[in-house]
Protein backbone atom coordinates (compact mmCIF):
# COMPACT_ATOMS: atom_id res chain seq x y z
CA UNK A 1 0.00 0.00 0.00
CA UNK A 2 1.17 3.64 -0.78
CA UNK A 3 2.40 5.50 2.46
CA UNK A 4 1.99 9.34 2.86
CA UNK A 5 4.27 11.79 4.16
CA UNK A 6 3.34 15.31 4.12
CA UNK A 7 3.11 18.68 6.78
CA UNK A 8 0.46 21.69 7.05
CA UNK A 9 2.43 24.68 7.80
CA UNK A 10 0.86 27.61 9.05
CA UNK A 11 1.42 31.15 9.66
CA UNK A 12 0.26 32.18 13.02
CA UNK A 13 -0.45 35.68 14.32
CA UNK A 14 2.11 36.22 17.06
CA UNK A 15 -0.70 37.36 19.68
CA UNK A 16 -1.86 34.25 19.06
CA UNK A 17 0.86 32.33 19.76
CA UNK A 18 0.91 31.51 23.29
CA UNK A 19 -2.73 30.53 22.89
CA UNK A 20 -1.94 28.18 19.92
CA UNK A 21 0.86 26.59 22.53
CA UNK A 22 -1.45 26.03 25.23
CA UNK A 23 -4.44 24.43 23.00
CA UNK A 24 -1.31 21.43 21.84
CA UNK A 25 -0.73 21.38 25.00
CA UNK A 26 -4.17 20.58 26.02
CA UNK A 27 -4.97 18.50 23.28
CA UNK A 28 -1.94 16.39 24.23
CA UNK A 29 -2.22 15.92 27.94
CA UNK A 30 -6.58 14.97 27.03
CA UNK A 31 -5.05 12.32 24.37
CA UNK A 32 -2.42 10.76 26.36
CA UNK A 33 -3.28 10.50 29.39
CA UNK A 34 -2.33 7.10 31.11
CA UNK A 35 -4.93 7.64 34.48
CA UNK A 36 -7.50 7.21 32.59
CA UNK A 37 -9.33 4.48 32.04
CA UNK A 38 -11.75 4.37 29.09
CA UNK A 39 -8.69 6.24 26.39
CA UNK A 40 -5.42 6.18 27.86
CA UNK A 41 -2.05 6.65 26.16
CA UNK A 42 -3.34 7.74 22.92
CA UNK A 43 -6.10 5.07 21.89
CA UNK A 44 -8.17 7.67 20.41
CA UNK A 45 -5.86 8.01 17.72
CA UNK A 46 -5.11 4.73 17.76
CA UNK A 47 -8.61 3.13 17.69
CA UNK A 48 -9.89 5.67 15.22
CA UNK A 49 -7.92 6.53 13.27
CA UNK A 50 -5.98 3.13 11.82
CA UNK A 51 -3.89 4.45 8.76
CA UNK A 52 -1.77 6.56 11.17
CA UNK A 53 2.11 6.00 11.94
CA UNK A 54 2.97 9.00 13.57
CA UNK A 55 1.90 12.50 13.72
CA UNK A 56 3.47 16.16 15.58
CA UNK A 57 2.14 19.22 16.09
CA UNK A 58 4.75 22.28 16.25
CA UNK A 59 4.64 25.89 17.10
CA UNK A 60 8.53 27.39 15.12
CA UNK A 61 9.68 30.51 17.39
CA UNK A 62 12.34 32.96 15.84
CA UNK A 63 13.12 36.62 16.10
CA UNK A 64 13.72 36.38 11.62
CA UNK A 65 10.45 35.36 11.71
CA UNK A 66 6.43 35.26 12.45
CA UNK A 67 5.65 32.18 14.53
CA UNK A 68 4.76 28.87 11.94
CA UNK A 69 2.39 25.96 13.20
CA UNK A 70 3.48 22.44 11.40
CA UNK A 71 0.88 19.45 11.47
CA UNK A 72 2.73 16.34 10.03
CA UNK A 73 1.89 13.18 9.73
CA UNK A 74 2.80 9.73 8.47
CA UNK A 75 0.12 7.98 7.29
CA UNK A 76 -0.92 4.48 4.74
CA UNK A 77 -2.89 5.26 1.55
CA UNK A 78 -4.24 8.68 0.20
CA UNK A 79 -4.46 12.13 2.46
CA UNK A 80 -8.16 12.28 2.01
CA UNK A 81 -9.42 8.78 4.27
CA UNK A 82 -6.76 10.35 6.55
CA UNK A 83 -8.13 13.41 7.29
CA UNK A 84 -11.75 12.40 7.38
CA UNK A 85 -10.69 9.71 10.50
CA UNK A 86 -8.50 12.47 11.89
CA UNK A 87 -11.49 15.50 12.38
CA UNK A 88 -13.95 12.94 13.60
CA UNK A 89 -11.63 12.72 16.42
CA UNK A 90 -9.50 16.07 16.96
CA UNK A 91 -11.77 18.43 14.29
CA UNK A 92 -13.11 21.33 16.89
CA UNK A 93 -9.00 20.81 18.31
CA UNK A 94 -7.86 21.60 14.75
CA UNK A 95 -10.53 24.40 14.32
CA UNK A 96 -9.33 26.30 17.35
CA UNK A 97 -5.97 26.13 16.40
CA UNK A 98 -6.66 27.33 12.89
CA UNK A 99 -8.35 30.32 14.59
CA UNK A 100 -5.19 31.36 16.13
CA UNK A 101 -3.21 31.58 12.54
CA UNK A 102 -3.35 34.40 10.07
CA UNK A 103 -5.86 34.14 6.91
CA UNK A 104 -4.37 33.07 3.72
CA UNK A 105 -3.99 36.09 1.05
CA UNK A 106 -4.41 33.82 -1.86
CA UNK A 107 -7.56 31.93 -3.12
CA UNK A 108 -7.98 29.54 -0.09
CA UNK A 109 -8.57 32.56 2.05
CA UNK A 110 -12.45 32.14 1.58
CA UNK A 111 -12.27 28.76 3.00
CA UNK A 112 -10.37 29.59 6.04
CA UNK A 113 -13.00 32.05 6.91
CA UNK A 114 -15.78 29.60 6.22
CA UNK A 115 -13.41 27.17 8.39
CA UNK A 116 -12.73 29.42 11.34
CA UNK A 117 -16.03 31.70 11.73
CA UNK A 118 -17.40 31.75 14.92
CA UNK A 119 -20.50 29.26 14.41
CA UNK A 120 -18.78 27.82 11.91
CA UNK A 121 -19.24 23.70 11.61
CA UNK A 122 -17.93 23.41 8.43
CA UNK A 123 -15.76 20.43 8.02
CA UNK A 124 -11.85 21.48 8.48
CA UNK A 125 -10.16 18.88 6.19
CA UNK A 126 -10.44 20.49 2.93
CA UNK A 127 -8.33 23.22 4.19
CA UNK A 128 -5.70 21.41 5.98
CA UNK A 129 -5.39 19.20 2.60
CA UNK A 130 -5.50 22.73 0.10
CA UNK A 131 -2.66 24.25 2.68
CA UNK A 132 -0.49 20.53 2.67
CA UNK A 133 3.21 20.98 1.42
CA UNK A 134 4.57 18.14 -0.52
CA UNK A 135 8.21 16.87 0.61
CA UNK A 136 11.04 17.51 -1.56
CA UNK A 137 13.01 14.35 -0.27
CA UNK A 138 11.19 11.62 2.03
CA UNK A 139 12.67 8.09 3.31
CA UNK A 140 9.99 5.49 4.88
CA UNK A 141 11.65 3.50 7.29
CA UNK A 142 9.88 -0.62 7.29
CA UNK A 143 8.68 0.45 3.38
CA UNK A 144 5.53 -1.23 2.40
CA UNK A 145 4.29 -2.58 5.48
CA UNK A 146 1.65 -0.91 6.69
CA UNK A 147 0.22 0.06 10.30
CA UNK A 148 -2.02 -2.62 10.76
CA UNK A 149 0.53 -5.42 9.48
CA UNK A 150 3.46 -4.10 11.47
CA UNK A 151 1.45 -3.90 14.68
CA UNK A 152 0.14 -7.70 14.20
CA UNK A 153 3.33 -8.77 13.29
CA UNK A 154 4.32 -7.60 17.01
CA UNK A 155 1.60 -9.16 18.74
CA UNK A 156 2.92 -12.20 17.04
CA UNK A 157 6.60 -11.57 18.40
CA UNK A 158 4.98 -11.33 21.02
CA UNK A 159 2.81 -14.08 21.72
CA UNK A 160 6.05 -16.61 20.21
CA UNK A 161 8.13 -14.96 23.02
CA UNK A 162 5.45 -16.34 25.67
CA UNK A 163 5.23 -19.89 23.87
CA UNK A 164 9.01 -20.35 23.82
CA UNK A 165 9.72 -18.91 27.19
CA UNK A 166 6.63 -19.75 29.98
CA UNK A 167 6.65 -18.01 32.82
CA UNK A 168 6.07 -21.45 34.64
CA UNK A 169 7.65 -24.72 33.72
CA UNK A 170 10.72 -25.45 31.16
CA UNK A 171 10.35 -24.33 27.13
CA UNK A 172 8.79 -27.13 25.10
CA UNK A 173 10.94 -26.29 22.59
CA UNK A 174 14.15 -26.40 24.42
CA UNK A 175 16.87 -29.14 22.05
CA UNK A 176 14.61 -29.54 19.29
CA UNK A 177 15.46 -29.00 15.41
CA UNK A 178 15.23 -25.69 14.22
CA UNK A 179 12.67 -26.87 11.13
CA UNK A 180 10.65 -28.83 14.18
CA UNK A 181 10.31 -25.50 16.37
CA UNK A 182 8.95 -23.73 13.15
CA UNK A 183 6.41 -26.53 12.36
CA UNK A 184 5.26 -26.47 16.27
CA UNK A 185 5.66 -22.54 16.49
CA UNK A 186 2.84 -22.51 13.32
CA UNK A 187 0.71 -24.35 14.65
CA UNK A 188 0.70 -23.59 17.88
CA UNK A 189 0.03 -19.29 16.57
CA UNK A 190 -2.68 -20.61 13.66
CA UNK A 191 -4.51 -22.51 17.22
CA UNK A 192 -4.49 -19.48 19.72
CA UNK A 193 -7.35 -18.24 21.02
CA UNK A 194 -10.18 -15.66 19.06
CA UNK A 195 -8.10 -16.56 15.52
CA UNK A 196 -5.74 -13.89 16.34
CA UNK A 197 -3.27 -15.34 13.75
CA UNK A 198 -5.35 -16.88 10.76
CA UNK A 199 -3.64 -14.58 8.40
CA UNK A 200 -0.66 -17.06 8.81
CA UNK A 201 -2.39 -19.02 6.21
CA UNK A 202 -2.17 -16.56 3.74
CA UNK A 203 0.07 -14.88 1.02
CA UNK A 204 2.19 -12.77 2.39
CA UNK A 205 1.16 -9.37 0.19
CA UNK A 206 3.99 -7.31 -1.19
CA UNK A 207 5.31 -4.94 0.12
CA UNK A 208 6.48 -3.02 -3.11
CA UNK A 209 5.17 -4.03 -6.32
CA UNK A 210 7.08 -4.93 -9.44
CA UNK A 211 5.00 -1.61 -11.00
CA UNK A 212 6.51 0.56 -8.45
CA UNK A 213 10.33 -0.70 -8.32
CA UNK A 214 10.34 -0.12 -12.30
CA UNK A 215 8.56 3.18 -11.95
CA UNK A 216 11.57 3.87 -9.03
CA UNK A 217 14.31 3.10 -11.44
CA UNK A 218 12.65 4.65 -14.85
CA UNK A 219 12.19 8.37 -12.66
CA UNK A 220 15.82 7.87 -11.53
CA UNK A 221 16.95 7.73 -15.41
CA UNK A 222 14.42 10.00 -16.65
CA UNK A 223 15.60 12.08 -14.28
CA UNK A 224 19.55 11.66 -15.23
CA UNK A 225 18.60 11.98 -18.43
CA UNK A 226 16.81 14.98 -18.29
CA UNK A 227 19.82 16.74 -16.45
CA UNK A 228 22.33 15.74 -19.44
CA UNK A 229 19.49 17.22 -21.86
CA UNK A 230 19.27 20.46 -20.32
CA UNK A 231 23.04 20.45 -20.49
CA UNK A 232 23.44 19.20 -23.51
CA UNK A 233 20.59 21.75 -25.14
CA UNK A 234 22.47 25.07 -25.66
CA UNK A 235 25.22 23.17 -27.70
CA UNK A 236 22.88 20.51 -29.93
CA UNK A 237 20.91 24.39 -30.76
CA UNK A 238 24.41 25.32 -32.06
CA UNK A 239 25.00 22.33 -34.10
CA UNK A 240 21.53 22.95 -35.51
CA UNK A 241 22.32 26.94 -36.61
CA UNK A 242 25.66 27.20 -37.79
CA UNK A 243 28.20 25.50 -40.64
CA UNK A 244 30.62 22.59 -39.19
CA UNK A 245 33.96 23.92 -39.74
CA UNK A 246 32.92 27.24 -37.35
CA UNK A 247 31.89 24.82 -34.94
CA UNK A 248 34.96 22.59 -34.79
CA UNK A 249 36.58 25.79 -34.00
CA UNK A 250 34.90 26.88 -31.64
CA UNK A 251 34.77 23.20 -30.11
CA UNK A 252 38.79 23.83 -29.54
CA UNK A 253 38.79 26.90 -28.29
CA UNK A 254 35.58 25.94 -25.72
CA UNK A 255 38.33 23.25 -24.42
CA UNK A 256 41.29 25.22 -24.44
CA UNK A 257 39.36 27.81 -22.12
CA UNK A 258 38.04 25.10 -19.90
CA UNK A 259 41.46 23.47 -19.37
CA UNK A 260 42.92 27.18 -18.30
CA UNK A 261 40.44 27.73 -15.99
CA UNK A 262 40.08 24.64 -14.52
CA UNK A 263 43.83 24.30 -13.97
CA UNK A 264 43.91 28.04 -12.52
CA UNK A 265 40.83 26.97 -9.93
CA UNK A 266 42.41 23.55 -9.29
CA UNK A 267 45.92 25.39 -8.58
CA UNK A 268 44.20 27.53 -5.93
CA UNK A 269 41.41 25.28 -4.38
CA UNK A 270 42.33 21.75 -4.10
CA UNK A 271 38.53 20.74 -3.99
CA UNK A 272 38.35 21.08 -7.43
CA UNK A 273 41.33 19.18 -8.85
CA UNK A 274 39.42 15.88 -9.11
CA UNK A 275 36.48 17.21 -10.99
CA UNK A 276 38.47 19.62 -12.68
CA UNK A 277 40.93 16.48 -13.92
CA UNK A 278 37.36 14.42 -15.54
CA UNK A 279 36.16 17.33 -16.73
CA UNK A 280 39.42 18.43 -18.26
CA UNK A 281 40.18 15.12 -20.03
CA UNK A 282 36.69 14.89 -21.58
CA UNK A 283 37.09 18.55 -22.92
CA UNK A 284 40.61 17.25 -24.57
CA UNK A 285 38.62 14.28 -26.13
CA UNK A 286 35.90 16.65 -27.36
CA UNK A 287 38.59 19.23 -28.74
CA UNK A 288 40.78 15.81 -30.59
CA UNK A 289 37.58 14.46 -32.25
CA UNK A 290 36.84 18.11 -33.37
CA UNK A 291 40.45 18.53 -35.01
CA UNK A 292 40.36 15.20 -36.81
CA UNK A 293 37.44 16.86 -38.91
CA UNK A 294 34.52 14.28 -38.10
CA UNK A 295 31.95 14.95 -40.75
CA UNK A 296 28.93 13.45 -40.07
CA UNK A 297 26.33 16.07 -39.11
CA UNK A 298 25.06 13.30 -36.32
CA UNK A 299 28.81 12.93 -35.12
CA UNK A 300 28.33 16.70 -35.23
CA UNK A 301 25.46 17.38 -32.86
CA UNK A 302 26.74 14.25 -30.15
CA UNK A 303 29.95 16.45 -30.19
CA UNK A 304 28.31 19.92 -29.74
CA UNK A 305 26.17 18.34 -26.95
CA UNK A 306 28.89 16.69 -25.19
CA UNK A 307 30.77 19.89 -25.14
CA UNK A 308 28.17 21.95 -23.80
CA UNK A 309 27.52 19.53 -20.99
CA UNK A 310 31.09 19.78 -19.64
CA UNK A 311 31.10 23.61 -20.30
CA UNK A 312 28.06 24.66 -18.29
CA UNK A 313 29.62 21.45 -15.54
CA UNK A 314 32.28 23.52 -15.51
CA UNK A 315 31.17 26.78 -15.34
CA UNK A 316 28.33 25.41 -12.24
CA UNK A 317 31.54 24.21 -10.07
CA UNK A 318 33.86 26.99 -10.90
CA UNK A 319 30.32 29.34 -9.70
CA UNK A 320 29.41 27.41 -7.26
CA UNK A 321 32.86 26.83 -5.22
CA UNK A 322 33.60 30.16 -6.05
CA UNK A 323 30.03 30.81 -3.88
CA UNK A 324 31.08 28.21 -1.16
CA UNK A 325 34.15 29.89 -0.49
CA UNK A 326 32.88 33.58 0.42
CA UNK A 327 30.29 30.96 2.36
CA UNK A 328 29.79 31.47 6.54
CA UNK A 329 28.85 29.31 8.96
CA UNK A 330 27.42 29.42 12.57
CA UNK A 331 29.56 27.39 14.71
CA UNK A 332 28.40 28.47 17.82
CA UNK A 333 24.50 29.36 17.28
CA UNK A 334 22.60 30.58 20.69
CA UNK A 335 20.12 28.66 22.34
CA UNK A 336 17.89 29.34 25.13
CA UNK A 337 19.16 27.18 27.96
CA UNK A 338 15.26 27.40 28.83
CA UNK A 339 14.33 25.86 25.25
CA UNK A 340 17.05 23.11 25.47
CA UNK A 341 15.99 21.89 29.00
CA UNK A 342 11.98 21.59 27.41
CA UNK A 343 13.61 19.53 24.33
CA UNK A 344 15.27 16.87 26.35
CA UNK A 345 12.15 17.03 28.95
CA UNK A 346 10.07 15.61 25.90
CA UNK A 347 13.48 12.62 25.09
CA UNK A 348 13.60 9.27 25.64
CA UNK A 349 10.23 8.28 27.47
CA UNK A 350 9.91 5.32 24.65
CA UNK A 351 12.26 4.05 22.23
CA UNK A 352 11.29 6.49 19.95
CA UNK A 353 12.34 10.63 19.52
CA UNK A 354 10.83 13.28 16.78
CA UNK A 355 12.92 16.23 15.75
CA UNK A 356 11.55 19.29 13.77
CA UNK A 357 13.92 22.40 11.99
CA UNK A 358 13.16 24.87 10.21
CA UNK A 359 16.11 26.51 8.77
CA UNK A 360 16.32 30.03 6.38
CA UNK A 361 17.66 29.27 2.76
CA UNK A 362 20.56 31.05 1.20
CA UNK A 363 19.86 33.23 -1.45
CA UNK A 364 20.83 33.14 -5.18
CA UNK A 365 19.71 31.90 -8.24
CA UNK A 366 22.46 29.17 -8.85
CA UNK A 367 21.59 28.07 -4.84
CA UNK A 368 18.17 28.12 -5.65
CA UNK A 369 18.21 25.62 -8.91
CA UNK A 370 20.80 23.54 -7.37
CA UNK A 371 18.92 22.89 -4.04
CA UNK A 372 15.65 22.22 -5.52
CA UNK A 373 17.38 19.72 -8.81
CA UNK A 374 20.03 18.08 -6.22
CA UNK A 375 16.72 17.34 -3.32
CA UNK A 376 14.81 15.96 -6.78
CA UNK A 377 17.59 13.82 -7.53
CA UNK A 378 18.09 12.68 -3.99
CA UNK A 379 14.04 11.84 -3.06
CA UNK A 380 14.33 9.36 -6.64
CA UNK A 381 17.83 7.54 -5.35
CA UNK A 382 16.21 7.12 -2.06
CA UNK A 383 13.47 5.98 -3.42
CA UNK A 384 15.25 3.74 -5.92
CA UNK A 385 18.44 2.23 -3.55
CA UNK A 386 18.17 -1.82 -2.16
CA UNK A 387 18.20 -0.08 1.16
CA UNK A 388 15.07 1.56 0.82
CA UNK A 389 13.35 -1.52 0.29
CA UNK A 390 14.57 -3.54 2.76
CA UNK A 391 13.28 -0.47 5.10
CA UNK A 392 16.51 1.12 5.82
CA UNK A 393 18.21 4.82 5.31
CA UNK A 394 21.28 3.68 3.52
CA UNK A 395 23.25 1.78 5.77
CA UNK A 396 21.39 3.79 8.92
CA UNK A 397 18.32 1.76 10.56
CA UNK A 398 17.08 3.96 13.02
CA UNK A 399 15.10 6.34 10.42
CA UNK A 400 11.24 5.81 10.72
CA UNK A 401 9.94 8.85 8.37
CA UNK A 402 11.41 11.71 7.71
CA UNK A 403 11.11 14.49 5.29
CA UNK A 404 12.48 17.49 4.17
CA UNK A 405 9.82 20.47 2.61
CA UNK A 406 10.21 24.07 1.11
CA UNK A 407 8.69 26.75 2.39
CA UNK A 408 7.50 30.49 2.01
CA UNK A 409 8.40 30.36 -1.52
CA UNK A 410 11.09 28.12 -0.66
CA UNK A 411 12.62 31.18 1.48
CA UNK A 412 12.96 28.19 4.32
CA UNK A 413 13.55 24.35 4.71
CA UNK A 414 11.90 22.34 7.02
CA UNK A 415 13.35 18.60 8.43
CA UNK A 416 10.91 16.87 10.48
CA UNK A 417 11.93 12.97 11.44
CA UNK A 418 10.73 10.11 13.54
CA UNK A 419 13.54 8.15 14.88
CA UNK A 420 14.59 5.46 17.30
CA UNK A 421 17.13 6.28 20.91
CA UNK A 422 18.48 9.66 21.54
CA UNK A 423 18.77 13.16 19.51
CA UNK A 424 22.36 12.96 19.82
CA UNK A 425 22.78 9.21 18.52
CA UNK A 426 20.99 9.84 15.70
CA UNK A 427 22.64 13.05 14.26
CA UNK A 428 26.13 10.85 15.17
CA UNK A 429 24.74 8.05 13.06
CA UNK A 430 24.01 10.90 10.20
CA UNK A 431 27.24 12.21 10.16
CA UNK A 432 29.06 9.12 10.08
CA UNK A 433 26.56 7.07 7.63
CA UNK A 434 24.87 9.58 5.27
CA UNK A 435 26.76 12.73 5.77
CA UNK A 436 26.70 13.40 1.86
CA UNK A 437 23.37 13.47 1.30
CA UNK A 438 22.48 14.92 4.86
CA UNK A 439 24.90 17.73 3.02
CA UNK A 440 23.64 17.53 0.00
CA UNK A 441 19.86 18.29 1.83
CA UNK A 442 20.81 20.67 3.96
CA UNK A 443 23.65 23.10 2.39
CA UNK A 444 21.51 25.21 1.73
CA UNK A 445 20.73 26.50 5.13
CA UNK A 446 21.85 29.65 6.21
CA UNK A 447 24.81 28.92 8.53
CA UNK A 448 25.34 25.54 7.63
CA UNK A 449 28.69 24.26 8.08
CA UNK A 450 31.04 25.17 5.15
CA UNK A 451 30.67 22.96 2.04
CA UNK A 452 33.00 21.54 -0.87
CA UNK A 453 30.60 20.82 -4.15
CA UNK A 454 27.30 20.15 -2.22
CA UNK A 455 28.46 17.19 -0.71
CA UNK A 456 31.75 17.53 0.85
CA UNK A 457 32.28 18.73 4.44
CA UNK A 458 29.17 19.90 5.66
CA UNK A 459 27.37 17.70 7.84
CA UNK A 460 31.03 15.95 8.49
CA UNK A 461 31.93 18.77 10.52
CA UNK A 462 30.22 16.84 13.45
CA UNK A 463 30.38 19.67 16.57
CA UNK A 464 29.84 22.62 14.47
CA UNK A 465 26.78 20.55 12.44
CA UNK A 466 25.06 19.28 15.77
CA UNK A 467 25.30 22.49 17.60
CA UNK A 468 23.68 24.19 13.83
CA UNK A 469 20.92 22.04 13.81
CA UNK A 470 19.93 21.79 17.36
CA UNK A 471 19.70 25.71 17.56
CA UNK A 472 16.71 25.52 14.59
CA UNK A 473 15.11 22.82 16.64
CA UNK A 474 11.71 23.36 18.44
CA UNK A 475 10.01 21.68 21.06
CA UNK A 476 7.70 19.23 19.78
CA UNK A 477 4.56 19.97 21.82
CA UNK A 478 2.49 17.19 20.30
CA UNK A 479 3.82 13.57 19.01
CA UNK A 480 2.90 10.65 18.37
CA UNK A 481 3.51 7.09 17.57
CA UNK A 482 0.82 3.91 17.32
CA UNK A 483 3.97 1.69 17.99
CA UNK A 484 6.20 3.55 20.49
CA UNK A 485 7.93 0.35 21.63
CA UNK A 486 9.16 -0.81 18.10
CA UNK A 487 12.41 -0.21 17.00
CA UNK A 488 13.11 -0.35 12.72
CA UNK A 489 15.40 -3.30 13.25
CA UNK A 490 12.55 -5.11 15.30
CA UNK A 491 9.75 -4.18 12.81
CA UNK A 492 11.69 -5.97 10.60
CA UNK A 493 12.96 -8.32 12.69
CA UNK A 494 9.39 -9.24 13.83
CA UNK A 495 8.39 -9.33 9.92
CA UNK A 496 11.15 -12.04 8.89
CA UNK A 497 9.88 -14.07 11.68
CA UNK A 498 6.46 -13.42 10.02
CA UNK A 499 7.04 -14.34 6.39
CA UNK A 500 8.57 -17.70 8.35
CA UNK A 501 5.85 -18.61 9.53
CA UNK A 502 3.88 -17.86 6.57
CA UNK A 503 5.54 -20.76 5.14
CA UNK A 504 4.28 -24.39 5.80
CA UNK A 505 7.46 -26.21 6.25
CA UNK A 506 11.45 -24.81 5.80
CA UNK A 507 14.18 -26.62 5.08
CA UNK A 508 16.80 -27.44 7.77
CA UNK A 509 18.72 -24.68 6.15
CA UNK A 510 16.07 -21.85 6.16
CA UNK A 511 15.05 -23.28 9.44
CA UNK A 512 18.31 -22.31 10.62
CA UNK A 513 18.15 -18.96 9.03
CA UNK A 514 14.63 -18.15 10.35
CA UNK A 515 15.31 -19.27 13.92
CA UNK A 516 18.14 -16.73 14.80
CA UNK A 517 15.60 -13.79 14.88
CA UNK A 518 13.65 -15.86 17.66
Amino acid sequence: MKQTTLCVPLDVKPDSSARLVSLIEGLKQRLDNPSDPINPNFSVLINNVPVLHFMSISVFLDSDYDPILIIEANFDGPPGPFWAQLEAQIGEDLRNMLRCCKPPRDATGELYKAVTGDESRRSVAPYLEVRTQAPSVFHHGNRGLTRQRILAERELFLNIREAIDPKEGSSPYRGKAPETVHALLRAEMLNLPKQSHVWLDEPAPARISLLESVTDWAKLLCFAALVALTLAAPGILIAALYPGNILKSAIVAVCLILLLMLGWRSATDKSVSSVGTIIGAVAVGAGVLALNGIGSRCWLFVIMGLSSIIYWMAVLVLWLRGLELRDSSHDSPELAERIRRKMLRREDWVTQNHMGSIVLIKPGVLRCILIHVGHWGLHLYLRAVPSSRAGYLGSMRTVHFAHWAFLNNSSRLIFLSNFDHSWDSYLDDFIEKAHAGLTLAWSCGVGFPTTKLLLKDGAKQGRQFKAWALASRTVSRFWFSAYPDLTVDQIERNHRIANGLRTPTLSSREASEWIRDL
